[in-house]
């Protein structure tokens, strides 16, 4: 069988280490390394800056009588104050158990205690509110610190300003302890924990090392050599979240990158355009969006302007298919490439800062003529793949070779199979060695190996004895392929669906090529052990404003459900048009309209923004079973 290949590691025993070496090594403590807005300017903290908070915030927990291996829990926004919380913990061999702020009271309360956690980080008034109605509920924490000040309750709470008033002048009181806890971190050393979603159940905490971020480092550099202590990354992907993490915080640590905080989801175009970065981890929604957006204002219009977006997009595209396939772009092809570049592409690059070399997407499925958008416009998306089980890092497209609706070649240090789902039979196995731009295989479920894959569920023995079987594979519950060298992902095993007649239908493929349309917002797909398939789909309610006016009848009514049937004629004509792309038996044959988006406040979406499909089939089944009378 095919084995990983052992790759030298540079020498680093902790995540702090990282970044003792940007701040000593790549550059000097007093380079700006972080960038926030504050009362309307952009302010920036220098490596000695963070350093200081470390220290500072290290003495106070010694005071604590924090020990090796406790939990200290984060419920922020993103945020300086946040590496500084973290740096502290890894540098004293301490665990970091993000909360994510959109939780609710109880779900928080779940997290607190199932991870025994005795610190907790509150980001602002609004969750410290939160955690108050579940503090009686949350019997492991023994401190509390609010970022804002004025919010203390009582003798367990503090604020943040406070802590690193009084770590201060507990510094040389610790200096010692704290120079020796640190030298006994390792790398096996647990460095967080990562609560899972929680699509089929109460989320589990995955445990993740040092290492298991480290390796993923190395691997992320290795397959995006294009990556520099030069760039600037613009954050706003959630910290808690562990794509933004190791894409964004740890591989900037490394690296010696700087980081901008994005002020909130609603000014990241804003920010964008102010900080001009170079590289961004994404979300496929987001470039979805960019992409709706450039595209409709480019051509709604009509006219020349229109004529020459399209044509631009036609140019790009044919020069980015030479490309791929690794053939020279003639002279006249490159003429018109550089007028476009002038007329068009400059312009939209404009609006994204100018400096813009990549995105990187991750956290779900990117739509294929999302990513080639962009490639005609000489933009590079990057998409990749991981779980939280693996730190995220498995596969990533390269930089010099993209294969849209792939999530790449394999990492360095890790091997991927590919499992017959009925019999249990190795497929294919695949590592960065093995890589053939022409490989292809058959589809299964999708095994990884490697030194990123997570030590296991807290608490959770039998989960995790679940997911890794006795050759110490580690079970996705992905289904994918090889395709081209790269890996594709088909869907979770867990969503397949069976039709009646006997049918396996992957619904994610169905739903991507639905939300092509700009019409369509959200599509969920309907059809296990039925004859057929249906669907709820939510409609883009600035396209349904647009093309049916400002009536307010079809946005403020009771009903969970829009029963006009012109406007569900209007979203069938795009249905229609796109499910001829099709095989019959995945065709949906009816829907409903959704009046409200699928929300994680509705309790519908995960916190990472999945569909929870057995919350939907049970919430709405008199709807669905009407589709089927």
């Amino acid at each position: 069988m095919t084995s990983i290949i052992e790759k030298p590691d540079p020498n680093f025993n902790s995540l702090h280490d990282f970044y003792l070496n940007s701040a000593h090594k790549i550059h000097s403590p007093d380079r700006a390394v972080m960038f926030y807005k504050e009362k309307g300017k952009w302010e920036q903290l220098t490596y000695q800056d963070i350093l200081d908070g470390v220290d500072q915030l290290g003495a106070y927990f010694m005071e604590l009588g924090l020990q090796k291996g406790d939990r200290v829990a984060l419920m922020m926004d993103n945020c300086p104050e946040y590496y500084v919380i973290d740096q502290t913990i890894q540098k004293l061999g301490l665990v970091n158990v993000s909360v994510y702020p959109t939780l609710t009271g109880e779900e928080t309360a779940y997290i607190i205690n199932d991870s025994s956690s005795k610190v907790l980080f509150v980001g602002n008034a609004f969750l410290f509110k939160k955690f108050k109605k579940v503090e009686g509920d949350c019997a492991t924490v023994m401190k509390v610190i609010a970022m804002p000040k004025d919010l203390d309750q009582g003798e367990k709470f503090t604020d943040y300003t406070s802590v690193l008033v009084e770590g201060e002048a507990l510094k040389e009181k610790h200096e010692t302890a704290v120079a020796e806890r640190f030298a006994s971190v390792v790398k096996t050393d647990l460095s967080t924990f990562i609560y899972t979603s929680g699509t089929t159940g109460m989320p589990k905490g995955v445990m993740l090392t040092h290492y298991n971020f480290m390796s993923n480092c190395y691997d992320a550099k290795d397959l995006c050599p294009a990556i520099t202590s030069d760039d600037l990354y613009l954050s706003f992907l959630p910290l808690s979240h562990v794509f933004e993490r190791l894409a964004t915080m740890y591989l900037s640590t490394f690296i010696g990158a700087q980081v901008a905080f994005a002020e909130n989801i609603d000014k990241v175009a804003q920010n964008i355009q102010e900080m001009r970065p170079t590289l961004m981890a994404a979300v496929p929604r987001l470039l979805e969006r960019v992409h709706d957006k450039v595209y409709k204002s480019a051509t709604e219009k009509g006219g020349a302007s229109a004529k020459i977006f399209l044509w631009a997009l036609r140019v790009g595209g044919e020069a980015r298919v030479k490309r791929d396939e690794g053939k020279m772009v003639g002279p006249l092809l490159a003429i018109q490439v550089a007028i476009a570049e002038k007329l068009v592409y400059s312009k939209i690059k404009a609006k994204m800062g100018g400096r813009l070399k990549m995105f990187v997407s991750g956290a779900g499925a990117l739509p294929v003529h999302v990513g080639e958008f962009f490639a005609n416009l000489g933009m590079r998306v990057q998409e990749g793949y991981g779980l939280s089980e693996t730190s995220p890092l498995v596969t990533v497209n390269e930089f010099h070779r993209q294969v849209y609706g792939t999530v790449g070649r394999v990492a360095p240090r890790q091997m991927v199979a590919i499992q017959d789902i009925e019999t249990k039979k190795i497929l294919a196995t695949q590592t960065y060695d093995t890589f053939e731009a022409n490989y292809a295989s058959e589809e299964g479920e999708i095994l990884v190996k490697g030194p990123n894959v997570m030590q296991g569920y807290w608490n959770r023995p039998e989960a995790t004895a679940e997911v890794f079987d006795e050759e110490g594979w580690f079970h996705t519950g992905d289904i994918g392929k090889f395709d081209r060298g790269y890996l594709r992902i088909t869907d979770r095993l867990k969503n397949m669906l069976k039709t009646s007649l006997g049918k396996n239908i992957y619904p994610t493929q169905i739903e991507n090529v639905l939300l092509r349309s700009p019409k369509l917002e959200q599509v969920f797909i309907i059809g296990d052990k039925r004859e057929f398939l249906t669907a709820i789909i939510h409609p883009s309610m600035d396209e349904l404003k647009s093309a049916f006016g400002g009536r307010k009848d079809y946005f403020e009514v009771s009903d969970p459900f829009i029963q006009d049937e012109e406007i569900k004629k209007w979203m069938q004509e795009d249905v229609k048009k796109l499910s001829e792309n099709l095989a019959k038996f995945e065709r949906i044959k009816d829907f409903i309209v959704k009046r409200e988006p699928f929300s994680v406040e509705a309790g519908d979406l995960t916190i990472t923004l999945k569909i929870k499909r057995k919350v939907v089939m049970e919430k709405y089944a008199d709807e669905i079973e009407a589709m089927y009378a």
